[in-house]
């Protein structure tokens, strides 16, 4: 890096934490500048998954904290401000600009008797063609009409509904004309992806008036000029460019290298998904998953999940396993598929491929003789098959066969998993070398808008290892994941998609 090389300043607003750091035109980080800051999440036993919008800017604002004071004289040279967060999270303002709900997440399924009624009042298939998302909880839609039926009178409060990174930016500059990116309207299952602009009968159905939300521009739109709080606490950044927010899963691929149809991106960490970025917007929706538009350029099409690292967490701390970085030796050590086991994920809901309102965890066949070792290998091949199915939707849909390129803490740090993932899709399994994909990718868009980036897909990623698939397991992971989709049907029915 040349002393006086321009810097980008990447923002990733996640489920478990707030990540910031800076990054030089060549999309590498800068050593000692990282900050991360721990993000709560509020959930319960009813369905909820919330978080409070004041405590989650205060982390946001700390970890920008932490990288100006480790960067030092060195913040003057940041060009830009990049800004991803987590997918469809929503939050209702007042007619002041005041914060009057919490943020609610993709992963809150409280909305599910009111998505049930959207889903018999709507002509579904042709919204889902327009939006590029099925009528699900995880959608704003849904939610709408939820706190309008059970919490009237704050819903009566809400003047303006935004998402995350506007609500960053509408604290950080006093102003309250600040737009959401294409990325992030297209997570809220109300953009029409045709016209890239918000869907006018849907809102008319539901009844929500344009001028509740957000204008829709490209993510590349800068917003400058912090408001005078702001300017003092950040004065390296009073006047820079900050890009509008995108979605996490577009900053995965992006980083990961996976910013073209040829590559397609397995991300797990939280949670997990299936993406790959294809040009324009397609024809169709694959039946099970979602196409998001990102821009007038990209669309982001695959499946994600509400499980992943989560349920490998849940299972260390209920099943009290040993410490992590000794499950790669134990688990190959058991012989695959053998321990009896049938497992549905859903500790925290499903999204794709069923899309089921009141999905929940299930574990069939334990037995007396059953390990905690085990339950953590029959859910991870689970998941497994349930990344498989996805695959199975999206890969013809992508013409030749792509690379797969995984990504994500929860899986690139276990051999173990992602020779399983190789076996279970019967593909080689690439692994990112890059690192923190998501924060990288965030840098990536930043500079590309910026004009100090040539093109997304111009780099190739950068490959730690391979695994390939043992052709001798393909009809055990089959039938394996045959017999979790009767499993499915005998306890949520027949599943919608996929």
């Amino acid at each position: 890096m040349h002393e006086h090389e321009p810097l980008v300043l990447a923002i990733d607003t996640g489920t478990s934490s707030i990540k910031a750091g800076l990054y030089d035109t060549n999309a590498h980080p800068i050593p000692g500048t990282e900050a991360r800051v721990p993000n709560a999440i509020r959930t319960a036993a009813d369905g909820t998954a919330e978080q409070d919008a004041e405590p989650l800017a205060r982390a946001v604002d700390e970890a920008v904290d932490g990288v100006l004071a480790a960067a030092g004289d060195r913040a003057r040279y940041i060009a830009g401000v990049g800004l991803d967060s987590m997918a469809s999270t929503f939050l209702g303002l007042d007619a002041r600009g005041r914060v009057v709900t919490p943020v609610y997440l993709y992963s809150d399924t409280r909305a599910g008797p009111d998505v049930e009624q959207l889903r018999r009042e709507l002509d579904e298939p042709a919204v889902y063609e327009r939006t590029g998302c099925p009528q699900h909880v995880s959608y704003l839609p849904g939610r709408v009409r939820w706190l309008r039926r059970t919490q009237p009178a704050l819903a009566a409060k809400v003047a303006a509904w935004c998402d995350v990174p506007t609500y960053l930016y509408r604290r950080w500059t006093g102003r309250r004309d600040i737009p959401c990116s294409h990325s992030i309207a297209s997570w809220s299952g109300l953009l029409n992806r045709h016209t890239m602009k918000w869907d006018q009968d849907l809102l008319r159905h539901i009844g929500l008036d344009e001028t509740l939300l957000p204008a829709v521009v490209p993510y590349s739109s800068p917003i400058a000029g912090l408001c005078p709080e702001y300017a003092r606490r950040w004065p390296a950044l009073k006047d820079t460019p900050f890009l509008l927010g995108v979605g996490d899963g577009f900053s995965a691929n992006v980083g990961g290298g996976c910013a073209s149809a040829d590559r397609v991106a397995l991300t797990i960490g939280t949670t997990a998904a299936m993406r790959a970025v294809v040009h324009g917007t397609p024809e169709r929706v694959p039946p099970g998953l979602w196409a998001y538009r990102q821009h007038p350029d990209f669309t982001l099409v695959g499946g994600a999940f509400s499980e992943g690292g989560n349920v490998l967490l849940w299972a260390k701390d209920t099943l009290k396993l040993p410490p992590t970085e000794q499950w790669d030796e134990t688990l190959s050590k058991l012989p695959p598929a053998a321990h009896g086991l049938n497992v549905l994920p859903f500790i925290a809901g499903e999204r794709a491929t069923g899309w089921s309102m009141n999905a929940s965890g299930v574990i069939h066949g334990l037995r007396v003789s059953t390990t905690p070792v085990e339950i953590l290998q029959a859910c991870m091949e689970a998941i497994a098959c349930r990344v498989s199915l996805v695959a199975s939707l999206l890969l013809p849909e992508l013409g030749a066969k792509p690379e797969i390129i995984a990504t994500g803490g929860a899986i690139t740090g276990s051999r173990y998993w992602l020779q399983l993932m190789a076996d279970a899709l019967q593909m080689p399994v690439k692994v990112s070398g890059e690192g923190q994909d998501t924060s990288r990718g965030t840098a990536i868009l930043a500079l590309h808008a910026l004009r100090l980036w040539p093109g997304l897909d111009h780099v190739p990623p950068v490959i730690s290892a391979t695994f390939q698939p043992d052709p001798a397991k393909a009809g055990l992971y089959g039938d394996m994941a045959g017999r979790q989709k009767r499993l499915y049907g005998q306890v949520m029915g027949q599943p919608r998609f996929g």
